[in-house]
């Protein structure tokens, strides 16, 4: 009993980071339409901007965390400003910004590796503590942190899309961009706030991550194949269907390496994004468009 309670805590742990990941990287799709892989460089980028500011600097920890956020919605906003709306006004396809946001993704990370080197850094704030015992599994204060930061953000969005201006308009422009504009909305200034909120997500993520584990400059591909997976499986134009996915993803990988050896977690999430892709390409939350059968 205790080791199906443990693997539903890790699952619950792995979840909750992967929903921040597909949450963020939803909403940009959903309002946007093409795939950012680039948001896992916006991930890596704001755990090393945490580590340099409190690490190397010395900054105080919580302005740090503030900042590595606030840099990670800017480095998304940069990246809309600079390349994605450039390619729009060149009435490139969604591919060529796919395209364009894996060069980013590429790009960014060996930034990162030109700096900061290929060896592992560790933030080291938190001490490690003494787990605590749930019905014989063991969770960390931290994990807990972690779960809860995690579940509020994601009401959050939720409320934010619902009741907000800017969020109505986000759901417009997703629905439909020329009767968004119709009505008056600025499909621009849309997308430039989908990224800015995405990304702060994405920062967060970020910052989350480097508490628990340790930094390295390609982990943003890792994370954003995850987060990617997350909403393949809940829907990939849906942000409840990616958080949705996401849980789901983490339960399925580590009760998965309950049978299978733990190298294989990452196959465990491939295998599931080719079953979806293969028998339910909307996923559980799709809404399926004009034309699919």
């Amino acid at each position: 009993m205790s080791i199906i309670t443990q693997l539903l805590i890790n699952g619950l742990i792995a979840g909750a980071i992967y929903a921040l990941v597909a949450s963020g990287f939803s909403l940009i799709y959903s309002v946007n339409k093409f795939v950012h892989f680039a948001h896992g460089a916006t991930i890596a980028f704001s755990a090393y901007a945490l580590y340099f500011l409190f690490s190397i600097t010395g900054l105080n920890f919580w302005l740090s965390a503030i900042l590595a956020v606030t840099f990670g919605a800017l480095i998304g906003l940069g990246m809309n400003l600079i390349v994605y709306k450039e390619l729009r006004k060149r009435k490139a396809s969604s591919v060529i910004l796919l395209i364009a946001s894996f060069a980013l993704l590429i790009l960014l990370e060996s930034l990162v590796l030109l700096y900061f080197g290929a060896d592992v850094k560790t933030i080291g704030y938190i001490n490690v503590a003494k787990g605590i015992e749930i019905f014989g599994a063991i969770i960390t204060p931290l994990q807990i942190m972690i779960i809860l930061v995690s579940l509020v953000l994601l009401v959050l969005l939720f409320l934010f899309m619902k009741k907000t201006k800017i969020g109505k308009a986000m759901r417009a422009v997703s629905d439909n961009k020329n009767v968004a504009e119709i009505l008056g909305i600025n499909s621009e200034k849309i997308y430039n706030w989908t990224f800015i909120i995405g990304s702060a997500i994405a920062g967060i993520a970020g910052v989350l991550i480097a508490l628990e584990q340790n930094l390295e400059p390609t982990m943003g591909t890792g994370l954003i194949i995850k987060g990617f997976t997350a909403a393949i499986i809940g829907g990939i134009g849906s942000v409840p269907g990616a958080i949705l996915g996401a849980f789901l993803l983490g339960f399925a990988e580590n009760f998965g390496i309950w049978y299978l050896p733990s190298g294989y977690k990452d196959a465990i999430a491939f295998v599931l994004l080719f079953l979806f892709l293969l028998f339910r390409p909307n996923g559980i939350l799709g809404i399926k468009k004009g034309g699919d059968k």
